[in-house]
């Protein structure tokens, strides 16, 4: 499956899915898409935009209108064979529609549903027909045409129409708070063709929106609207475990709700030989096991149970990995750069908490957490502090405002901390015991300041109300994070403690913004635009199932999410971003976790893949590999 940026939305189903699909890639404010040469004139006088087989927000798509495959895969891969995956959590339900909002999305069921538009993994926010086989928009950007390819099927073999392309769009922006906040500004989708969508959208100059349109996942109408094999209409608006049907490369063969799911290669796949598709989707069967422990998952890869297992604690990569079969190189660890995204990971902080509302106590937790001693104890070093909500990318601000960012600072300057003008931002640095003690004592200066005193060894306010705070988890290697950092919030007298809870609940209390902290984290673009609202957005943050899980309402942030989304070059998109991220980072929303710049993966050795794979591809898992018989033969039989 192809990255996009609508997994930013689908973020929490995505990383139990693939590493690969958590990424915050796709189209964003850039440079207008170039007419290919052999563009064609829409229906209509010459004044007609032209159709394009691609659109690309940095520049001149790579591939022509005619080409045949993409460079990074195997045309000759082999069909067939089983991948066994690992999932960590659990499901209870098939509707994307509804996802985030209501159950347990199975994240294999985005595999289902295909896009408009597929993006290349060697290109920067470009992207290519999958259903639709071009699209057109003006110069100022006001509306998009999609053409919907007339071979483009359903799994039951009824042709994909611009009927199913609009029910998607208004089920989604009706039920979904993450694609009502994505999708905000498509006012209209009509049909103007026998294949022809009109989008039209509330204002011209939003130059992402005619591509984050082609990342619009396709649903069936004839389907929702039709009745279950025991005669029951189904209801959109509903979780369901129902198979549903797509019209992707894979579809749900069978499935054990909440342990479970077989998805199975469609064989008539309609798009099998469209030149995005070729050499990909090789397996026959993609078999996900779910775990609520990766502890007990890594048993599970160990004992030859699952073919790939993804790692994401440091400490288990450096000790856990030494069983014979690592040593045999019948299992193979292999380290993934991450070049399609940057990301904030942090302890976010749950605003509509009355006491959380000053932001000196905000900045006192940050004083009060000791990165460099945790990096030591937990990861063995092998981690950086992220110090940027776009970090790892050239998004992320540092040094002091200057040029354009300053110029677009200047039009919030009376809404913002006067820092942002003044001082480059950084965290506390600890490590050692004078260090800590000296952000301890910033902390208290930050927190007497604030109206805040020490009575009875206690942290409390102005009325005599003690600072108490519940760290809520979802899982092990979260709760191990939460209580090394308890004993230091405890030294400046707050009462802390950590919770963990299972799956559903967890859901079900962030939905509900029952909570004071959480371990929470942002996948960011390279080209950040529309999703921005819904991460850090007013609108957002009283929307249940939204990703404004801090509770942000700030108007200056509002104002430079607007700077980002209306950006009229990529110059302006970068400085828009940097002074987003300077008055987030100034107003001490979260406490910054840590960063590594790999995927970490291990794999019994029974796979190949094209090389190089793709450079904003990760592992291109499982996507571009292929059951390898040569190999499987030399390490034997799967357990």
């Amino acid at each position: 499956m192809a990255i996009t940026r609508r997994q930013l939305l689908q973020s929490s189903a995505s990383a139990a899915l693939s590493p690969a699909l958590t990424a915050a890639l796709g189209s964003a404010a850039g440079i207008s898409a170039i007419i290919p040469a052999n563009a064609q004139s829409a229906s209509g006088p010459e004044s007609e935009p032209a159709w394009r087989h691609g659109l690309s927000l940095f520049g001149e798509v790579k591939y022509p209108a005619d080409f045949k495959r993409f460079d990074y895969v195997n045309p000759d891969a082999p069909k067939g064979g089983v991948a066994r995956m690992i999932s960590i959590g659990t499901f209870d339900n098939f509707n994307i529609a509804v996802m985030g909002v209501k159950g347990s999305i199975a994240p294999a069921a985005i595999m289902v549903f295909e896009t408009l538009m597929t993006r290349s993994q060697d290109e920067i926010a470009t992207e290519y027909g999958l259903l639709a086989e071009s699209a057109a928009h003006p110069d100022d950007f006001a509306f998009v045409i999609y053409r919907l390819r007339k071979e483009a099927r359903w799994h039951d073999g009824k042709p994909v129409t611009p009927e199913d392309v609009i029910f998607s769009l208004e089920t989604l922006k009706k039920n979904s708070p993450a694609y009502s906040s994505y999708y905000r500004h498509v006012s209209k989708a009509e049909k103007t063709g026998e294949r022809d969508v009109r989008f039209t959208f509330d204002g011209p100059g939003n130059r992402e929106l005619p591509t984050i349109v082609g990342e619009l996942p396709v649903l069936p109408r004839h389907w929702w609207e039709g009745a279950d094999s025991e005669g029951r209409k189904r209801d959109v608006t509903a979780t369901t475990l129902e198979k549903p049907v797509g019209s992707g490369p894979y579809r749900i063969k069978e499935f054990v709700a909440g342990r479970s799911i077989v998805m199975e290669r469609v064989k008539d796949y309609w798009g099998a030989n469209l030149a995005t598709q070729i050499g990909q989707n090789n397996f026959d069967e993609l078999r996900y096991e779910f775990f609520r422990d990766n502890t007990v998952a890594l048993e599970a890869f160990k004992a030859d149970q699952a073919d790939w297992i993804s790692e994401n604690s440091a400490k288990q990569w450096a000790t856990a990995y030494d069983f014979p079969a690592v040593g045999e190189k019948r299992v193979v660890k292999e380290e993934f750069p991450v070049n399609d995204s940057g990301r904030m990971q942090a302890f976010a902080i749950n605003l509509r908490r009355e006491q959380f509302k000053d932001a000196r106590l905000r900045r006192a937790f940050n004083y009060a957490f000791d990165f460099e001693e945790m990096n030591k104890q937990l990861f063995y070093g092998q981690y950086k502090r992220i110090d940027s909500y776009f970090y790892g990318t050239e998004l992320a601000s540092s040094g002091l405002p200057e040029g354009q960012e300053l110029q677009i600072l200047d039009t919030v300057r009376d809404k913002v901390p006067s820092e942002v003008f003044t001082q480059p931002y950084t965290n506390p640095v600890g490590g050692n015991p004078e260090a800590v003690r000296g952000n301890l004592r910033e902390a208290m200066k930050l927190l007497k300041d604030a109206g805040f005193e020490i009575r009875d060894h206690k942290l409390v306010n102005a009325a005599g109300k003690p600072v108490t705070v519940e760290i809520l988890a979802q899982d092990p290697s979260a709760e191990r994070i939460a209580l090394f950092y308890k004993p230091s919030l405890e030294r400046i007298g707050v009462t802390a403690s950590v919770r963990v809870v299972d799956d559903a609940q967890y859901e079900n209390r962030l939905r509900a913004f029952d909570f004071d902290m959480i371990i929470d984290q942002w996948g960011e673009s390279l080209s950040p635009g529309n999703e921005q609202r819904e991460f850090w957005g007013s609108q957002a943050a009283d929307v249940s199932g939204a990703r404004n899980t801090i509770g942000i309402k700030n108007p200056a942030v509002d104002a430079l999410i607007d700077k980002v989304i209306f950006a009229k070059d990529r110059a302006e998109l970068v400085a828009a971003t940097r002074a987003l991220d300077r008055v987030l980072l100034w107003n001490f929303y979260v406490v910054p976790q840590f960063s590594y710049p790999f995927s970490r993966y291990a794999r019994w050795d029974r796979f190949s893949h094209a090389d190089p794979l793709p450079k904003y591809g990760r592992s291109g898992l499982p996507t571009l590999w292929w059951y390898d018989a040569e190999k499987a033969a030399k390490i034997g039989k799967r357990s």
